[in-house]
């Protein structure tokens, strides 16, 4: 452990018997695709019960008019989001008439790259802009890679925390706001250095349907049972080349060294055309085929495992929010659902991400040179790839490390955060939640991934079958279990506000899509510095 690690827990704790720090804030974001009775994508609309997509707070669709994505308000305690996403789900139950809410990330059958349907928000310029953008995202990757699903989580460190914290280090000559903001960029940084760990711990995709792939399977692939392709070692196959990854990206190499660098590389990815891009075509004599021909179309487009965020407001982009009142809070976007949990996620999970992200920001972190940034996936793409293998080997300051051995050092001081964190909360739910997990370290068939893929040899059964059968199984508890009736009232009041404010925005609408685009984008290019306050 670090001088400056042991120091500032030392402090900390402190800090932490007088009540000062406050508790993490926590919110999750859930998709899971809708499948009919054989495990297919469905075709049909979204619900009409479940509300509007456009304007619903807490139920929508991502890429795909199939992607559930449910987004849970901000809670203090894990146990409180869980509840909420729980309810979510035996409501839409209530309205889903014969389909499953897949389990897995991986999705089920498909029938081709048109049998993903986009997602469809309505004739508003607002509501269209986001079609149009999923239509972009089609012809630039192609429909198929955006039917994988994933658990976002969402997290804040309370803002008592941050003057404890300045003064402690002795930086109080810095601006709170840009203090903040550099020190959440040192947990970002942390994390892309170590989020190989939490691919081993919950990565739980190391298997597909055949009917996913278009073309001849990858040679790290081989065949299980009729319509299988599994990957013996992989613990997350949504992370690897075959999922979120994109080339013309790669080549932006943001490093996550500071805000401004940040804002800077993805407002030149906004506003700087991609020759491959502009010779698909934009707006083709009136069919609009993607927003821009750039690089990114707009910032939401940036694949990455771990980002910064800001509420913005109606008239600015995630990257001026940013600008104007440095980093709210951080978005985890590695992580896959776990089809054997009903949820997707646990309380176990939520409080090891909490005491990780912790870690990642009370260790040291150096900022990353440019001839680093080149390697800085290398040991997330062995982890997804070989993860489970006993004898793979991870580069840990410029030399091989077996994983387990790097994995129960980052233990020993996660430990630490864990009891730091355990200090305003009864009975040591944080130091359990390490406790549970730490056994995966030296047993990674025990592991998600490794539990899926025993339960499929030890079958003989296929992905879809194996996966359909939790989807049943989850679907019949979710449609028995009673719902709290003020919640249930809630949502019913939720859907219905919905529709009517997303007929208010269609009914205001006075410009045509061309000059709401222009003015986006014209907006978008402007910078919005944080004041020095």
């Amino acid at each position: 452990m670090s001088e400056q690690f042991v120091n500032a827990i030392a402090r900390l704790r402190g800090a932490a018997r007088q009540g000062a720090l406050g508790r993490l804030r926590r919110g999750i974001e859930k998709e899971g695709l809708r499948v009919d009775a054989d495990g297919r994508i469905a075709q049909t609309p979204h619900p009409r019960a479940l509300g509007s997509k456009l304007t619903h707070p807490h139920i929508t669709t991502d890429y795909s008019e199939s992607l559930l994505e449910y987004i849970t308000p901000v809670y203090c305690r894990p146990e409180d989001a869980l509840a909420f996403l729980a309810d979510l789900h035996r409501f839409s139950y209530r309205h889903l008439g014969d389909e499953r809410i897949w389990p897995a990330s991986m999705p089920g059958r498909l029938d081709g790259n048109d049998s993903v349907p986009i997602a469809d928000y309505g004739p508003s310029n607002v509501g269209f802009m986001k079609h149009v953008y999923r239509k972009g995202l089609d012809v630039r990757y192609g429909r198929i890679m955006q039917s994988i699903a994933g658990v976002h989580y969402n997290v804040s460190l309370p803002e008592d925390f941050w003057p404890v914290l300045q003064e402690l280090e002795g930086a109080t000559d810095t601006p709170l706001t840009h203090y903040r903001s550099a020190r959440y960029f040192d947990m970002i940084r942390n994390f892309r250095r170590n989020s190989w760990l939490l691919l081993y711990l919950f990565g739980a995709s190391p298997a597909l349907d055949r009917s996913f792939l278009t073309g001849a399977a990858p040679g790290h692939l081989r065949a299980h049972a009729r319509h299988t392709l599994v990957s013996p070692y992989a613990t997350s196959l949504r992370m690897s080349d075959l999922g979120y990854q994109n080339k013309v990206q790669a080549q932006l190499k943001i490093c996550f060294n500071s805000l401004s660098n940040y804002v800077g590389t993805l407002r030149h990815a906004i506003t700087t055309p991609w020759p491959a891009y502009q010779r698909l075509g934009v707006n083709e004599q009136g069919e609009w085929r993607q927003l821009n021909a750039n690089i990114l179309q707009i910032e939401n487009e940036y694949y990455s495992d771990i980002r910064p965020k800001r509420v913005a407001r109606h008239d600015e982009t995630p990257s001026q929010a940013l600008e104007a009142r440095g980093v709210e809070y951080i978005e985890v976007r590695c992580l896959d659902l776990n089809p054997f949990l009903p949820l997707g996620i646990d309380a176990t999970q939520m409080r090891f991400l909490d005491v990780f992200l912790m870690w990642c920001l009370l260790a040291e972190s150096p900022w990353i040179p440019d001839e680093e940034c080149d390697r800085l996936d290398d040991n997330r793409r062995a982890v997804v790839e070989q993860g489970r293998k006993a004898s793979l080997a991870l580069a840990v300051d410029g030399r091989e490390q077996r994983l387990a051995d790097r994995a129960a050092a980052i233990f020993a001081e996660l430990r630490e955060v864990a009891e730091l964190l355990d200090i305003n909360e009864e009975g040591g739910v944080h130091v359990a939640a390490l406790s549970a997990l730490e056994p995966l370290l030296d047993n990674p068939e025990h592991t998600p991934s490794g539990r899926l893929l025993g339960e499929l040899e030890a079958s003989g059964s296929d992905f879809v079958e194996h996966v359909l059968g939790l989807a049943n199984a989850q679907a019949e508890q979710f449609r028995a279990e009673p719902m709290d009736p003020a919640r249930e009232a809630l949502f019913r009041e939720l859907s219905e506000t919905s529709h009517q404010q997303q007929a208010q925005i269609e009914a205001a609408e006075t410009r045509d899509f061309a000059a709401f685009l222009d003015s986006y984008f014209a907006r978008a290019r402007e910078s919005r510095p944080t004041p020095a306050s």
